[in-house]
């Protein structure tokens, strides 16, 4: 399969999760739910709860999704404080403009510790949850890196030994990659995606996105450089026109002048040079912890 030769991806209306759910009927509960948190996610940075969601006539539904209150949010350097919940639904807007299909269902809603976002929770198959990033990122001997894996970084590992991290050369990873230089994701970590029941992959983790500046820190960078696919191209330029019309309108609501025209400037940058980015020489390019 040559690079021009990618499956074209369905819609976000027309996929089904694990249930049997179209994301519009996910969007449709999300804002409608009452929500009852019935965990708390303690690995994440911040508060960010497991949520059982419930029809609007306080019916258990079975499905559950990822409530992140606005108040719960650390204060960051380089991110404005109280900003994270909007670019998560921001990233999410994105991905749908330019049918990446892979946030899944976000918005941004009240809820029992006020205002934050709200995301469809991603079902896993069990035997993958000691695997977060799904068998697509690895840490290999250099000597047991196969064809089909691309390499991102060599070190050590505890007893001295050279390894090198590496993530697999697989369209729906690039399809990540492409809407991740559109974001500027500087937090794109092995253990922020996954695949679902069904072999579709999903990201989460978009909080710290959509800057003025450019941000990207990923374990993607292995086809840096590299031409991008014909239907990459036409994802990015979707989201161009996009810009133009309802995703501006209602990225508006959610960010900063700046950081719509930034989100521009990214795409343009994309098309006119027809290439994934390379890492930035004068910051550190990769997130941390990597996974």
């Amino acid at each position: 399969m040559s690079a021009d030769d990618h499956p074209q991806e369905s819609t976000e209306s027309e996929a089904l999760d694990a249930a049997g759910v179209s994301d519009e009927e996910a969007l449709d509960l999300l804002r409608s739910a009452t929500i009852e948190p019935v965990g708390v996610l303690t690995q994440a940075s911040n508060l960010t709860l497991l949520v059982d969601v419930h029809d609007a006539l306080g019916t258990a539904t079975g499905h559950r999704a990822v409530y992140k209150p606005i108040r719960g949010e650390r204060p960051l350097r380089d991110f404005p404080l109280g900003t994270l919940a909007a670019r998560e639904v921001a990233a999410y807007l994105v991905s749908c403009t330019g049918r990446f299909e892979i946030v899944p269902p976000t918005v941004l809603r009240d809820g029992p510790l006020g205002e934050g976002s709200l995301q469809w929770w991603v079902d896993q198959d069990p035997e993958r949850l000691a695997d977060p990033s799904a068998g697509l990122v690895e840490v290999l001997p250099p000597g047991d890196l196969e064809p089909g894996w691309l390499p991102v970084v060599t070190g050590s590992d505890e007893e001295g030994h050279e390894v090198v991290v590496a993530h697999a050369d697989d369209p729906r990873l690039r399809r990540m990659a492409v809407l991740d230089a559109l974001l500027s994701n500087a937090d794109r970590k092995a253990a922020h995606l996954t695949l679902d029941p069904r072999g579709r992959l999903r990201g989460f983790d978009h909080g710290l996105s959509l800057h003025v500046e450019d941000k990207l820190r990923t374990v993607l960078w292995g086809w840096a450089g590299q031409p991008l696919a014909a239907d990459e191209m036409r994802a990015v330029e979707a989201v161009l026109e996009g810009l133009n019309g309802q995703l501006g309108a209602e990225l508006a609501q959610l960010l900063s002048v700046p950081e719509v025209e930034a989100l521009r400037a990214r795409g343009l940058a994309l098309t006119e040079s027809g290439a994934f980015p390379d890492p930035p020489g004068d910051r550190y390019p990769l997130p941390w912890p990597l996974w």
